[in-house]
């Protein structure tokens, strides 16, 4: 992410203008940075595709913040400091009996980001990352430490809160028991059997990811990723379902990608960290070299709103390195994309092309206007701020929380400043 003297993010599109790139060693360092600066971000693991983390003023890490990791057995929680990525906590949390109830498909991601951009994992019963937060603390405005609990005034306001409101210092996440996943692969499903058969489709396993290149009258790949012991999905997956064959072999999304970077699939049983992701933390996740956008949508349009990417896919399809489909439970956190709706969200991931990019983004958004989707707050978007706005019933409640909690502007930098008044 560092090349000489610049600091770039994890798909190399974006260059931070910071003046200054801070790494402090303790929550105490941290303050006094924040009490001294005038406009301050915080960067997590970088991969966000757009300038959400960017500033013009001081950068910080929280990666070097001292490690925390403590589970309490009585209320199944664990505190992790934010600069933390899931990987590297969530398989003591299986060896002690506890997991988190999503994950994303990239264990790759730290906690803080991930929560405060509203990232989600997948599963029709699965709420976002960021609802199993149940307090977190962080750095404010003047510097000093405030924690919010599930329950206060604002809690909801402040989970997914695209770090407008402060530095996050650690978090307190709900545990569920621990829990196996078996992780199948079909190919070849039909679209027409997609269209007729949606809901029973995302409703085959725990965790359901459609892959397709937009290009043919199939989805190319459908990940069923199956909780040991639950009846639903095909067990122990037979060759063919629903029309579509099971994979002779492991897969990856990718076309052309190296299959050892994703989780073991062919129904081999292993622990959810090891299965709910779609990739390895110790491989490079994705295709690495790539542009992404995601847009959410009502659960009971996804059909319509497939069809009407399916009629332009033409304009789009060359750009795409592949698209994936994904259910998400609906939740109360105010900028989540998920907010008060079931959804499905249609994620892409682009050729490294950003001249590409940008008009099939456009093509995207026009085509999905009629659905209010909501693109990732993350994630490359041209969504403009009074369409946004009509999107998200507390956004204006947003913008109060943020005006009061950080009047000066310490932590808005120039995309927050773009869609949100304050």
């Amino acid at each position: 992410m560092t090349t000489n003297d610049t600091v770039t993010n994890w798909a190399g599109n974006i260059t931070f203008g910071a003046e200054r790139f801070h790494a402090p060693a303790s929550v105490e360092e941290l303050q006094e940075l924040v009490a001294g600066g005038k406009a301050v971000r915080a960067l997590g693991t970088g991969h966000s595709f757009n300038a959400i983390a960017d500033t013009r003023g001081d950068l910080v890490s929280t990666a070097r913040l001292p490690r925390v990791l403590d589970i309490d057995h009585d209320s199944a929680t664990v505190t992790v400091s934010a600069g933390l990525r899931f990987g590297e906590f969530t398989g003591a949390l299986h060896r002690a009996g506890h997991a988190l109830h999503n994950l994303g498909s990239l264990p790759h991601i730290s906690v803080a980001g991930a929560c405060a951009t509203g990232t989600h994992g997948s599963g029709d019963g699965n709420g976002s990352l960021a609802t199993a937060v149940r307090s977190f603390q962080y750095v404010s405005a003047t510097g000093d430490l405030v924690t919010r609990r599930r329950g206060d005034e604002d809690f909801a306001g402040s989970v997914v809160s695209l770090g407008a409101l402060g530095i996050v210092t650690r978090l307190t996440l709900d545990l569920v028991p621990a829990f196996d996943i078996q992780q199948w692969v079909y190919e070849g499903l039909a679209h027409a059997t997609l269209r007729e058969r949606f809901d029973e489709v995302m409703a085959a396993a725990y965790s359901v990811s459609l892959f397709t290149d937009w290009r043919g009258d199939h989805i190319d790949q459908v990940w069923l990723k199956r909780r040991v012991g639950d009846a639903e999905g095909p067990v122990p997956g037979p060759a063919r379902w629903l029309g579509a064959v099971r994979a002779d072999g492991p897969r990856h999304p990718v076309p052309g990608m190296p299959v050892e970077s994703c989780t073991a699939q062919m129904g081999l049983a292993g622990p959810s960290p090891d299965r709910l992701p779609h990739f390895r933390l110790d491989h490079t996740p994705s295709s690495g070299d790539e542009l992404q956008s995601e847009y959410f949508v009502a659960r009971e349009d996804a059909v319509a709103a497939f069809d009407a990417l399916h009629a332009v896919r033409d304009r789009f399809a060359p750009h795409l390195q592949v698209g994936e489909i994904r259910s998400v439970a609906a939740d109360d956190l105010w900028l989540s994309p998920a907010c008060e709706r079931a959804s499905v969200a249609f994620h892409f991931t682009w050729l490294p092309d950003p001249a590409a990019v940008l008009p099939a983004l456009r093509t995207i958004e026009d085509a999905l206007a009629p659905f209010a989707a909501r693109p990732h707050w993350g994630k490359l978007f041209t969504v403009e701020p009074a369409v946004l706005r009509g999107l998200y019933p507390c956004y204006s409640r947003f913008e109060r929380l943020m005006a009061r909690c950080d009047p000066s502007g310490v932590f808005r930098n120039d995309l927050i400043a773009h869609h949100f008044a304050g």
